[in-house]
């Protein structure tokens, strides 16, 4: 069967899902709130579910926001929507803010922990003004909801 770029049509943009600070230490790092699951295990589930959905994603972390704030504003031209896990940035960074209002695309935050059962300052997100939505507290299965989430917003 041709794809699309075969016929003339362009390949869909991939869905970017970018994690922030210490998301790379998934599975290690306080298991009892982020739980066991690496982030290889996290894209792995991610890339499968992008495959049933018809989506094609890319992943992405960094410690520092500065490459956070290039990945983002890359994917203006190279994505079709982006998937947050902002990490402590989230609680600080209007940065990320400012980058995810200027890449234009929809954008869903994800935390695999539930922030307003945290400490207070996890209660503010200053990236959540530039998201369609916000999933929190449900572990890697936001990641899941998210991708399910931007599936249906990008066939409209």
């Amino acid at each position: 069967m041709a794809t699309r770029a075969a016929r003339g049509k362009p390949a869909p943009k991939p869905v970017l899902i970018l994690n922030g600070p210490n998301l790379n230490m998934l599975g290690k790092r306080q298991p009892e709130i982020y739980g066991r699951e690496t982030l290889a295990d996290v894209e792995a589930a991610c890339r499968a579910e992008a495959r049933r959905l018809g989506l094609a994603v890319e992943c992405a972390q960094s410690n520092h926001e500065g490459a956070l704030v290039d990945r983002i504003q890359a994917a203006r031209d190279a994505n079709s929507a982006i998937v947050i896990n902002a990490g402590a940035y989230t609680h600080t960074s209007v940065a990320l803010l400012d980058a995810l209002n200027a890449a234009e695309l929809p954008a869903i935050e994800v935390h695999l922990s539930n922030i307003y059962r945290r400490e207070a300052f996890r209660h503010k997100s200053y990236i959540s003004p530039a998201a369609v939505g916000v999933i929190a507290g449900l572990g890697s299965h936001g990641y899941i909801l998210a991708l399910q989430a931007l599936a249906r917003l990008l066939k409209r």
